[in-house]
């Protein structure tokens, strides 16, 4: 949990189930990995084509239950 108390106004990759992926700021996140992410982009894969779709989401809510991987970034 001290790497995320670092990793907060700073750009984070989240992975999640389904292979979507989400990177925005990090505002806040509570013990049950339900994060704040600000600035954020979903990031999914075409299945038919295999290119990256970027969606824009702004401000987003992620339920810590979906959570696979946090990405903080390099140091």
């Amino acid at each position: 949990m001290e790497l995320l108390q670092n990793s907060i106004g700073d750009q984070v990759l989240v992975e999640l189930k389904g292979k979507k992926k989400i990177k925005g700021k990090l505002r806040g996140y509570d013990q049950h990995l339900n994060l704040i992410l600000e600035d954020a982009e979903e990031i999914s894969t075409d299945p038919e084509t295999g290119d990256q779709i970027i969606e824009v989401v702004k401000t987003v809510i992620v339920r810590g239950d979906n959570v696979v991987i946090v990405s903080p970034p390099p140091k």
